[in-house]
């Protein structure tokens, strides 16, 4: 009697299904490149040959981040091309505010069964996301897992490689007591605070019930999509004053500012400056959250700071309001 084959696709693992992923998302990772980027998706690593012509002292600047627990809501929601775009906007996010323009994005996409169609959509967020913002997604990696993960679900992380002159880089050094913190909106939870969200949330509401305070569903709500703010950084990082930024991530606004105050200084948030998206007023209300939770937990309706000069504070504003993005003062360094 034989002994039955067991073939890696018995085990769980389609190579077939992963080469027809990377054929189906060719198009979408193309539009992203430029000149710079020397080959298309499918060799051992991604090249990229950057102008060098504008640096002094080029500096390279990285991160590498994931989506977190947001990924549930789309697993619930069957949406899966927005938490690419979050993904990347917050890796840019990360690097803008130190002064980097951004260059390239690197995925990684780990799932149980490889679905392709959901696999497809979430790329197609990753391309969105970097042809906004003229990144190039020149790689990833595409792994299945049986057993790691249950059906239907998938893990994201992502990272991104930019460029900074080093007498340009922002790095809070020139924070003085005195200087405005200078906010501007998010569009809600961002990638942060959803494992206690969704514990509150999910206790009281489907994924698809519409809340009229809302004006929209849970899970749409849930997923509004990461804000890139490299646009408006870029306009402000070269004015005379603008001493540093915050982006408001995992630890809120006073845990990320804190990172680029010098520790000689302290940071004064007026909390009542700015009204709060209802999300956060959902969430704390239907949770009895108390307010230091939410303060540590969510962004609360700022997802980027500018720590700024009170003789700049003008022209900062002037720029922005030209752009037609909202500016708020929120608090000051003492």
């Amino acid at each position: 009697m034989s002994k039955k084959e067991i073939t890696y696709k018995d085990a769980g693992v389609d190579i077939e299904a992963g080469e027809e992923m990377v054929e189906s998302i060719k198009g979408i990772v193309k539009q992203t490149h430029s000149d710079a980027v020397l080959q298309n998706i499918g060799g051992f690593g991604g090249f990229f040959r950057p102008n060098l012509d504008s640096y002094e002292d080029p500096v390279f600047v990285s991160s590498v981040d994931g989506v977190g627990t947001k990924l549930i809501v789309a697993f619930k929601s069957e949406k899966y091309d927005t938490v690419g775009q979050d993904l990347v906007n917050h890796c840019i996010n990360d690097i803008a505010v130190c002064g980097a323009d951004p260059l390239f994005f690197l995925d990684y996409f780990s799932t149980g069964k490889l679905e392709q169609d959901v696999g497809y959509e979430v790329v197609k967020g990753f391309g969105k996301a970097c042809k906004e913002n003229d990144v190039a997604l020149i790689g990833g990696e595409t792994a299945e897992m049986p057993d790691i993960y249950s059906e239907g679900e998938f893990d994201l992380a992502g990272t991104i490689v930019g460029l900074v002159d080093r007498e340009k880089v922002i790095d809070g050094s020139n924070i003085q007591k005195g200087d405005l913190l200078l906010g501007f909106r998010s569009t809600g939870l961002h990638t942060n605070g959803y494992s206690l969200a969704r514990k509150v949330l999910f206790s009281e509401y489907d994924v698809t019930d519409h809340v009229d305070k809302l004006g929209t569903s849970v899970g749409e709500a849930l997923l509004a999509i990461h804000k890139s703010y490299l646009t408006i950084i870029r306009k402000l990082r070269d004015i005379q004053g603008v001493n540093g930024f915050s982006h408001v991530t995992g630890g809120g606004i006073m845990g990320n500012t804190e990172r680029v105050v010098p520790d000689q200084l302290s940071i004064d948030v007026d909390w009542k400056a700015w009204e709060r998206p209802t999300i956060f007023e959902l969430i704390q209300d239907l949770g009895n959250v108390p307010e230091d939770d939410m303060r540590s937990t969510f962004n609360l309706g700022i997802g980027l700071i500018a720590v700024v000069d009170p003789e700049a504070a003008d022209k900062v504003k002037k720029t922005v309001d030209e752009m037609d993005e909202d500016v708020i003062e929120i608090g000051q360094i003492t």
